[in-house]
């Protein structure tokens, strides 16, 4: 993994705690860290499209990360500069 690659996803990370914090309504320092995983996904939604919206079917490769909170775990999705919240409440958001 290059130096890039290890930033954007420190940046993902970041933004993602700091997005959950405040869907949730805690301090970042409640939200701990899963696990980071590599991945390719099937569309360049990242497999967590939002209604109504299109998206190119292409294989785009990303990081699945998790985060906890208050006894549940949370998935994001990264790749580059974009990152979305899958699942959450049943819903999938872009950040």
């Amino acid at each position: 993994m290059g130096i890039n690659e290890s930033q954007t996803i420190v940046e993902a990370l970041v933004r993602a705690r700091a997005d959950l914090a405040r869907r949730l309504g805690v301090e970042k320092i409640e939200i701990s860290e899963g696990a980071v995983e590599q991945t390719e996904f099937s569309d360049a939604a990242l497999g967590a499209p939002v209604n109504d919206e299109m998206s190119a079917q292409v294989i785009t490769p990303g990081w699945r990360i998790r985060l906890e909170a208050q006894n549940k775990s949370y998935e994001y999705r990264a790749a580059g500069k974009q990152l979305r919240l899958h699942n959450f409440n049943g819903e999938n958001y872009r950040i």
